[in-house]
C-alpha cells in the first residue's frame, strides 16, 4: 500500500465513494472540490495495486496556531482492519508535528458509533459537551438546528 498526497483530480475519484462508502448516509456534500485544491499538503490518499482504499483531508489551522484539524477520512469498507486508517493518521501526524503543532482536534456526529469508538482507540479524547445522547457527551446544535457533533482532541507529543 502506497500513501501520497491528495491532488484535486483526485475529488472525482473520491466523491462518488463517500455515500457508498457510509452506507448510504448522503455525505459527499460534506467534501468539497476546493479541499483538494487547497490542503494538498496535509491531505492523503491510501493506495493499493492502483485502487483507492482510504483517504484522510486534514488542514493546518489558519486561527489557531498550534492546531490542526482533520475535516473527512474514509477507508473502504472492504479493507476496514488493515491499519489504512492508523497509517493516513499518523502520516497527518507527521505532517502537524513538522508544521510545530501539537494539537488535533476532529468532529463526528453521535450517529456514527464506529467513528467515536475509532477516535477513542487512536487516543482522541471527547470534549465535554452541553448534554448526553446515549451516554455520550455532545455539543448540541454544533453544526445547526438539531445537527448535534461529537468535538475530539489528541494532544500530540513534539518529535
Amino acid at each position: 500500500m502506497e500513501i501520497r498526497s491528495v491532488k484535486g483530480s483526485d475529488y472525482y475519484a473520491i466523491s462518488p465513494l463517500i455515500n457508498e462508502w457510509w452506507g448510504g448516509r448522503p455525505m459527499s456534500d460534506m467534501l468539497p472540490k476546493l479541499f483538494f485544491e487547497h490542503f494538498t499538503n496535509t491531505s492523503f490518499i491510501a493506495e493499493k495495486e492502483g485502487e483507492i482504499v482510504g483517504f484522510l483531508i486534514g488542514i493546518l489551522s489558519q486561527s489557531q496556531p498550534d492546531e490542526a484539524y482533520i475535516h473527512f477520512v474514509g477507508v473502504h469498507p472492504e479493507y476496514r482492519r488493515n491499519d489504512i486508517g492508523r497509517q493516513l493518521y499518523n502520516q497527518f501526524f507527521d505532517v502537524v508535528n513538522q508544521n510545530g503543532r501539537n494539537v488535533v482536534r476532529c468532529v463526528t456526529s453521535p450517529v456514527n458509533k464506529s467513528s467515536i469508538a475509532y477516535h477513542t482507540k487512536m487516543g482522541f479524547e471527547m470534549e465535554e459537551g452541553d448534554t448526553f445522547i446515549d451516554g455520550i457527551s455532545v455539543h448540541s446544535d454544533y453544526d445547526g438546528p438539531n445537527q448535534d457533533r461529537v468535538l475530539f482532541i489528541k494532544q500530540l507529543s513534539m518529535n
